[in-house]
């Protein structure tokens, strides 16, 4: 069975307000403003300053998401979760920015002395993530579960191992760049590279493709796999199959398949954190007298003791019938929340009974409610005297 991991969300600056753009902004508004940091906090123009190290590489973090119609889909709907691992370049050092964007300014400000001449089909590259969801129950996600996904992804193919030349025959190393996948002009004081028009930056040519995958080196394929969900997970959670993604490039580690989880609503509870809250009617007579009843919990209904005098809104815990914690550190609470009922039809006999309930509380009026109606009758008399202490002064003026 494949590694399976647990990744949990991480807060992140969001991409659109990282780069200064709308979220409905185009692709070449996104340009645009990627180029603008870049030009801003390029080390050339900011010496030793690490804080603007740090914004180059924030922006093309930023720009390689959303300058890609498929990971800015995901990005949009999971944020980072969506997105994490599956962008092509980790952006760790600045040489790796360089190489990445050069083109985006032909090459001028992103020279050889930061790394930007490197033969880019010789540097392994880790494979792109594939993303698909896994729908649970809540008892599911309390439980944990095993789960068969199905997802696309390509996949080395098999009649040229990857290279995409028909067999018998092999990729020829490029005679325009001469296998260095880009190529370098002098203009002026700068060194002007950008990607070889010939091979497109893969530093060879196939001069026979093979018939299977066309000379892509990969077929697209349909698999299917069990992943193992861990008890306790919630939808800021993606579970890792390590190596179930896109095969890399250059002879690099293949991307993973992250399965992101949704959970179906439950019909009687609803979950926060690790807690689980429901809300249970009991009645008048139930709700004054006490009474034990039955709540609904992850494994099935339970019997719990409503004490006498309980009242609505009233919340009862229940210590450990909650979620566990995704990393077992721990089983929240349920809570219960009362709701009383009150009858909107009455029997004749029940009628009778509580209109004598009714003439034994008017006889014997509680603390509480004597104070209300105490108070009450003071409001509305103080502001009856005010009231007409204020026409009497008004008559008396328009007399004078």
């Amino acid at each position: 069975m494949p590694d399976v991991s647990v990744c949990q969300m991480v807060d992140q600056r969001c991409y659109y307000e990282l780069l200064g753009v709308d979220r409905r902004a185009t692709s070449a508004e996104i340009t645009a403003a990627y180029r603008k940091l870049a030009i801003r906090f390029h080390p050339d123009k900011n010496p030793g300053d690490a804080e603007a190290a740090t914004r180059f590489k924030e922006a093309a973090r930023a720009f390689e998401v959303l300058s890609d119609e498929d990971l800015r889909a995901r990005y949009d709907r999971f944020g980072h979760a969506g997105v994490e691992g599956g962008r092509r370049h980790d952006f760790n050092d600045i040489s790796d920015v360089f190489e990445a964007f050069g083109d985006l300014f032909g090459g001028g400000i992103f020279g050889e002395a930061f790394g930007g001449g490197r033969q880019r089909g010789s540097r392994p590259r880790k494979g792109r993530d594939v993303f698909c969801q896994v729908t649970l129950s809540l008892v599911e996600a309390a439980r944990g579960a095993t789960k068969t996904v199905e997802f696309d992804r390509h996949e080395t193919c098999g009649s040229c191992d990857g290279t995409g030349a028909k067999a018998g025959t092999k990729p020829q190393s490029c005679d325009y760049c001469g296998g260095r996948g880009q190529v370098i002009q002098s203009a002026g004081v700068f060194r002007l590279q950008t990607t070889c028009p010939a091979c497109r930056g893969a530093g060879s040519i196939v001069r026979e493709r093979c018939p299977d995958c066309g000379g892509e080196g990969t077929t697209q394929e349909h698999v299917a796999r069990k992943v193992t969900i861990p008890a306790g997970v919630d939808r800021d959670v993606r579970v890792r199959l390590a190596g179930e993604g896109e095969p890399g490039g250059s002879g690099g580690p293949p991307g993973d398949c992250y399965c992101v989880i949704e959970i179906e609503e439950h019909p009687f509870l609803v979950r926060e954190g690790r807690d689980l809250h429901c809300e249970v009617p009991v009645s008048f007579s139930q709700a004054a007298l006490g009474a034990t009843i039955e709540v609904p919990t992850l494994d099935g209904p339970k019997p719990l003791e409503i004490t006498r005098g309980v009242q609505p809104g009233d919340v009862i815990k229940i210590r450990g019938l909650g979620m566990p914690e995704v990393r077992g550190r721990g089983i929240g609470d349920l809570h219960v929340h009362v709701h009383v009922e009150v009858p909107k039809q009455l029997s004749p006999r029940a009628e009778e009974l509580l209109r004598e309930l009714a003439n034994e509380e008017h006889a014997t009026v509680s603390p509480r409610r004597s104070s209300f109606f105490s108070r009450l009758a003071e409001y509305f008399s103080a502001r009856e005297t005010a009231e007409t202490g204020g026409k009497r002064q008004s008559e008396e003026s328009e007399e004078v």
